[in-house]
């Protein structure tokens, strides 16, 4: 997991993201053996050369769950080879296994490789993305203007 940490600090050009402040053994261990999330490794002679993560969200409309592919790279010298095309075809495995319905992706406009490999695999759909900050130092519970009750069923 640490080597594919790394793999994606030089793939997305941000080793300070991935690399500055890992987390502990036990985390990442517990992260691993959850059944929220999802990591797949291409290895070439025991070395990383891609890897993807995943998380596996379950549904509140229905009773099923969805697959959400937050992160994939492959090392510049194994691009075009197959390799993220493998990493998907494996997560596509796993989702099964786990009863998914749909594994989803976000791509930027302007990353025409992953575009296209994303074309390929499957139907686009054009949405937006927003980055929402937390609220920092709000008591936990609510958010202002929201009750945090729940009905439940």
């Amino acid at each position: 997991m640490r080597s594919m940490l790394s793999l994606f600090g030089r793939a997305f050009a941000d080793p300070g993201t991935y690399e500055s402040a890992q987390p502990g053994a036990d985390y990442l261990a517990g992260l691993l053996g959850s059944p929220g999330f999802v990591a797949v490794a291409a290895l070439d002679a025991g070395r990383v050369v891609g890897g993807l993560a995943a998380y596996v969200l379950p549904k509140f409309e229905q009773a099923r769950t969805e697959v959400y592919i937050y992160d994939l790279a492959v090392d510049e010298p194994f691009r075009r080879r197959g390799v993220a095309t493998g990493l998907i075809d494996r997560l596509r495995a796993v989702a099964a296994d786990r009863g998914a319905w749909v594994i989803y992706v976000q791509a930027d406009r302007g990353d025409g490789p992953a575009v296209a490999l994303y074309s390929k695999l499957g139907v686009g759909e054009e949405v937006l993305h927003f980055d929402i900050a937390p609220h920092r130092g709000v008591a936990t519970g609510t958010a202002p203007g929201t009750s945090s009750e729940s009905s439940g069923t």
